[in-house]
């Protein structure tokens, strides 16, 4: 069993930047590939992106492309987003996901365990 808990989230003004920490038990956290999503109301559950167990590979949506960057401390079992240039289309409560297997995804529902989310709401 693998329990995750986001932090970070906040009110920010369009423009503005964010980090999300995601912290998660187990002396396995080495390795798991790891993903970020979003969920706005009224949508579905979109993949923001993702990151290797090493660390060595990373995927993003293009919408977030060039603005956020997935990392991990492994050594903290803890994986980030960073968040630059914020949009108020990123408004959303943003989850972050384990995938075992060999490489990382872009489907929720290939995802094994989640975290209860952090929202993020950016102004105009």
């Amino acid at each position: 069993q693998v329990q995750l808990v986001e932090s970070g989230g906040g009110l920010v003004q369009a423009g503005g930047s964010l980090r999300l920490s995601c912290a998660a038990s187990g002396r396995t956290f080495s390795s798991y590939n790891m993903g970020w999503f979003r969920q706005a109301p009224g949508k579905e559950r979109e993949f923001v992106a993702a990151i290797t167990w090493s660390g060595g590979s990373t995927d993003y949506a293009d919408s977030v492309k060039g603005r956020f960057t997935i990392s991990r401390e492994n050594a903290k079992n803890t994986v980030y987003l960073q968040m630059n240039s914020l949009k108020p289309e990123d408004t959303a409560l943003y989850y972050c996901a384990v995938v075992q297997g060999l490489t990382t995804a872009r489907k929720a529902y290939l995802y094994d365990y989640w975290g209860q989310g952090t929202q993020v709401t950016v102004s105009s």
